[in-house]
């Protein structure tokens, strides 16, 4: 190691060690390994019990670091085995699963049938971002920044547009080549830009997956049947009993006062679209299982 001279500051100096364990040291790491490996699967399982529970009651119970620490404790007092190992690493593999099932939350919601672009511009900052156009008296002939201004404008709506369509394409093609049969609500444009979601629609571009959806469909032979959307979250999907008032948005379980059912709103909604459109909800699995052949485009 060069030492610095004494107007100079110390340097900084790597070391690479090779460390060699005697066999019952790595028998024991071996046996700590696999308790930490039984935690992990052990937070796997009570997490998709929790999720299959949610989803078949509609509650909203939780599976986080406070539930499975309770879990280990009970797990240790019960099983000798889980007992000898130390409770650190343990407690550590149920912080790190946490972070990792919070961070694959984030993912499946990224990943949800949106045409949304991660990084992709909304109203808001895109109007923020580009040059303002300073509007000149009418009649008058139009200054040169503000040509220059108008025409980057164009451009950023442009590759917007381009951007949304990349997208719709994409998961349309993803839809068909994965279902034989699609049923979908025939949502109109027009008429979501009279409303409060005129912006949100916008930035959806439900038309532009629409159209897409449509034409990929035709492109691949699949099944796609539009559903008028009037009364889908009001109805019943088991009696067909429809709602005296219109649910509002934050109310997220759909309870039927003729037959008493309570499910989630939304597959109440899906099951809806999907008896209106001719298909039984029953028969269907949700996706093409794998390693099935898939009819491809002509």
């Amino acid at each position: 190691m060069a030492q610095a001279g004494a107007g100079e500051k110390g340097g900084h100096v790597r070391y690479t060690y090779r460390l060699r364990t005697s066999s019952a040291a790595r028998a024991l790491l071996a046996a700590e390994w696999g308790r930490c490996r039984w935690v992990w699967n052990e937070c796997v399982a009570r997490s998709r019990a929790v999720d299959l529970h949610n989803r078949a009651t509609g509650e909203k119970a939780t599976c986080g670091p406070a539930q499975l620490d309770r879990m280990l404790t009970g797990s240790r007092s019960r099983t000798p085995w889980l007992r000898e190992g130390s409770c650190v690493p343990q407690q550590q593999i149920i912080r790190d699963f946490g972070r990792a099932r919070a961070k694959a939350l984030q993912d499946v919601a990224k990943h949800l049938p949106s045409t949304r672009r991660a990084g992709m511009p909304t109203w808001k900052t895109r109007r923020e971002a580009l040059p303002t156009l300073n509007y000149t008296k009418k009649g008058t002939a139009a200054s040169r920044g503000y040509r220059a201004a108008k025409r980057l404008r164009a451009k950023a709506h442009k590759k917007v547009a381009r951007q949304r369509a990349d997208t719709s394409r994409k998961w349309t093609k993803k839809v068909v080549r994965d279902h034989d049969a699609v049923a979908v609500e025939d949502f109109r444009p027009k008429f979501l830009a009279r409303t409060n979601m005129a912006r949100k629609a916008a930035d959806a571009a439900i038309g532009a997956t629409k159209a897409a959806l449509i034409e990929m469909g035709r492109k691949h032979g699949r099944d796609i049947r539009l559903v008028h959307p009037a009364y889908t979250t009001m109805d019943c999907a088991q009696c067909g009993a429809r709602a005296k008032h219109a649910l509002p948005l934050g109310e997220r379980t759909h309870t039927c006062t003729a037959c008493g059912i309570t499910v989630p709103r939304d597959k109440n909604s899906a099951c809806v679209t999907l008896v209106r459109a001719g298909l039984n909800p029953a028969d269907v699995d949700g996706a093409r299982p794998p390693g099935a052949l898939l009819q491809e485009a002509v």
